[in-house]
């Protein structure tokens, strides 16, 4: 299963090196074993096949079984500690809340029996048979393995298996609702296994990608593996984007970015969150997507530049997703949490800043930011708990400040800050990248599409809620608030955001022709946000041009320095407009 797809994903891959190969399917299975035979020459040959948790482990080795039949397939899982062990291990971790968890530091070999994994290596020495470990881990077994393989998969794709009923990794939860799947993956599983992936990187001989169904997963050589990864890091590039349906979901991006029109809706779409998204390479028209993860992992000071790197680590710190409410309903009434209660409480070391760009609004579009001076905290804490049983509804225009919001717009919204979107909006959200610290406060009395009561978390926001952040302060902070850096050769830059209390800069270039940029060594995020298609090239030629459509979200490398935005041979627009987004303080103009 896979996300939704469009014309809007259609998005030039990243190219394999030259004289790499996309073996599919048999192709890949023969190459395997004529890979190992070669390498072990007089020995019977032992291949790893280390799969990222989500892997359909009981599907990978039936086709092994059958494509390779003179190969023992083994699933070394069978070597990890009882389901019962793994849970009172990371339980803490989990907490009882539906959502929210604490960050873990596991290690993967602390999910498994060492003796078990050491008498897998004997039984497997002791054969003689050609053999295949498959399984999360595989390469833990102490064995001298002939090929070692990584099985990749993007976490968009784990979360579309457990919503069709998968469950997480060593677990029978099946029935659990999808919030408690995505909190164990989110705060233990991707946490492990990305800190296990990352050892993998410079020694896997091949990767294999199993977004697809197994009997036609794609494979590349770990070399290719590299060098595209490389390659990625120094040249403009697209994130595969998902998009999600929610019970406030619009008709905006259905209509205009090519959608399934016989959805109900779209609420969400990730355009830049590589935790999340995947990255396309290809070879010879042939593609395998992997998870856009492994480039920050394995690429960080290329991609992030040095300063952000020192300051985030092999983390992607910046988030652009759509938000669809047009012909839709409010986002919930939320609080984000502050740094402090981020890091105390779930362990997490930055938090959910945010802002809101108008891509698009109808003329009643309203943005809910900030409290109404003088409120009476005790009474607007009284009404949302009153209002949490879902039969009293929240007065929320008497407690709340409500602001026209029309196209191009950007309101910064600081954690801390009592927000929501309102209906009939389309907002490109600019902000920090942990995404589901969301406390929300009062959701308009409505149920999630799996008819459960969206969760409500007062008790976190009520510890967050800035109240001095009245209209007054918002006003003066956080609205409106529009600077022009410079403007001339036909290009206007200004300053749209965001507030000092955030880390993100946001610059938005008007342009006709052409807006020349530079990276000045830090991660650039942009959108095109006015016109319909323009093209990224550098002036000295180091990449070929790179071809974006309106609304489409790049990412720019700290590595690439200089590069050109420039209208195409075939725009029909005649104004054109990016936001950019980066880290303050990490460009070497801050210095």
């Amino acid at each position: 299963m896979t996300s939704s797809r469009s014309t809007y994903d259609k998005q030039p891959s990243v190219p394999l090196p030259s004289g790499s190969r996309v073996w599919l399917g048999a192709e890949a299975w023969q190459q395997l074993d004529e890979a190992a035979r070669r390498a072990s020459g007089d020995r019977s040959p032992v291949i790893a096949v280390d799969c990222y948790p989500g892997v359909e482990i009981a599907d990978l080795v039936a086709e092994l079984s059958r494509a390779l039949p003179d190969y023992a397939v083994i699933d070394m899982e069978e070597a990890a500690k009882p389901a019962d062990q793994i849970d009172a291990l990371i339980g803490r971790n989990l907490t009882d809340d539906r959502v929210f968890g604490v960050m873990s530091h596991f290690t993967l070999s602390e999910f498994y029996v060492e003796a078990e994994l050491d008498a897998l290596a004997d039984a497997v020495v002791e054969s003689g048979r050609p053999t295949i470990l498959v399984g999360w881990g595989a390469a833990l077994v102490p064995l001298e393995f002939d090929l070692l393989v990584l099985a990749d998969l993007a976490r968009w794709e784990i979360q579309q298996r457990q919503r069709a009923g998968a469950t997480n990794w060593h677990t029978s939860n099946a029935g659990d609702d999808n919030l408690r799947k995505y909190k164990r993956g989110f705060f233990v599983e991707w946490r492990t296994a990305d800190r296990h992936k990352r050892t993998l990187f410079d020694r896997v001989d091949f990767v294999l990608d199993t977004n697809t169904s197994i009997p036609s997963a794609g494979l590349i050589t770990g070399d290719a593996f590299r060098e595209a990864l490389a390659t990625a890091a120094s040249t403009p590039f697209r994130v595969v984007p998902f998009f999600d349906p929610g019970v406030w979901g619009g008709q905006w991006m259905k209509k205009r970015l090519d959608l399934d029109p016989s959805a109900d809706n779209y609420a969400w779409c990730f355009d830049c969150v590589p935790e999340e998204n995947s990255l396309l390479l290809e070879a010879d028209g042939r593609i395998v997507e992997i998870p856009a993860m492994d480039l920050v992992l394995s690429q960080p000071r290329d991609l992030l530049g040095e300063k952000t790197f020192a300051r985030f680590g092999a983390e992607f710190p910046i988030r652009f997703d759509f938000l669809d409410t047009m012909d839709g309903g409010n986002l919930s009434l939320q609080v984000h949490p502050l740094t402090d209660y981020i890091l105390d409480t779930f362990g997490m070391h930055y938090t959910q800043d945010e802002s809101y760009y108008l891509l698009d609004a109808a003329d009643d579009a309203v943005v809910y930011l900030g409290l109404k001076t003088d409120v009476d905290r005790d009474a607007m804490i009284t009404a949302l708990e009153a209002a949490a049983d879902g039969e009293h509804p929240f007065p929320a225009e008497d407690f709340v400040n409500v602001f026209p919001a029309k196209k191009h717009d950007h309101f910064a919204i600081p954690a801390g800050t009592v927000h929501a979107s309102g209906s009939d909006s389309m907002v490109l959200e600019i902000s920090a990248t942990p995404f589901i610290f969301t406390f929300k406060l009062w959701d308009w009395g409505r149920v999630g599409r799996d008819g459960i009561p969206r969760p409500i978390h007062l008790e976190h926001g009520r510890k967050n809620i800035q109240w001095d952040r009245d209209t007054e302060w918002v006003e003066k902070n956080l609205v409106g608030q529009v600077e022009v850096i410079h403007e001339n050769e036909g290009v206007r830059e200004e300053r749209t955001g965001l507030h000092e209390l955030e880390f993100i800069e946001v610059r938005r270039h008007w342009f006709e022709s052409e807006a020349r940029h530079d990276t000045e060594g830090t991660v650039n995020v942009l959108n095109l946000v006015e016109g319909d298609c323009v093209e990224v090239a550098s002036p000295t030629d180091a990449f070929e041009p790179y071809r974006i459509h309106y609304a489409e979200t790049f990412i720019v490398p700290a590595a690439v320095g200089e590069y050109v935005i420039r209208r195409t041979a075939d725009s029909k627009s005649e104004t054109f407009a990016t936001v950019k987004a980066s880290v303050r303080g990490t460009r070497a103009s801050d210095n």
